[in-house]
């Protein structure tokens, strides 16, 4: 079975999620170096079967794009490089980091827990990609 991977990409770390293999959940996969993305990421396409790629698209409230979109689709260029054979989506990730911290906050984990940048970035993967698929099986 194949499964489908999210990407919340940072110029320090990188949030993963992956899909079961139906495609219904997400799960949080981690945080790594955005440094060692090639290197990690290749292995973990092959293990997890990857038939697609979500990679969040931050963009301003008015829907304008930002410094950090470009950013976002210089990776997406990359990504199409190293794995040409996987479709990679681009997908709004407008409030993602605020819903991550707030379920965070929700979870009961203690303050210092909380603080945790790379446990924001893993939740903002895991929620991009849990939206993916609400509205990809709708």
């Amino acid at each position: 079975m194949s499964k489908i991977l999210a990407i919340d990409y940072g110029k320090k770390r990188t949030g993963l999620a992956l899909s079961d293999d139906m495609k219904i959940f997400a799960f949080g996969h981690g945080t790594m170096d955005t440094h060692q993305l090639e290197t990690t990421l290749k292995p973990l396409i092959i293990k997890e079967k990857i038939i697609k790629i979500i990679l969040g698209e931050p963009k301003r409230l008015n829907n304008e794009i930002s410094e950090t979109t470009e950013m976002i689709y210089q990776f997406q260029k990359v990504l199409k490089e190293w794995f040409p054979e996987i479709p990679v989506v681009l997908v709004d990730e407008r409030f993602t980091s605020k819903i991550a911290q707030q379920t965070i906050i929700q979870s009961g984990l203690k303050k210092k827990d909380r603080q945790n940048k790379a446990l924001v970035d893993t939740v903002s993967a895991t929620i991009l990609l849990q939206n993916y698929l609400e509205s990809y099986t709708s």
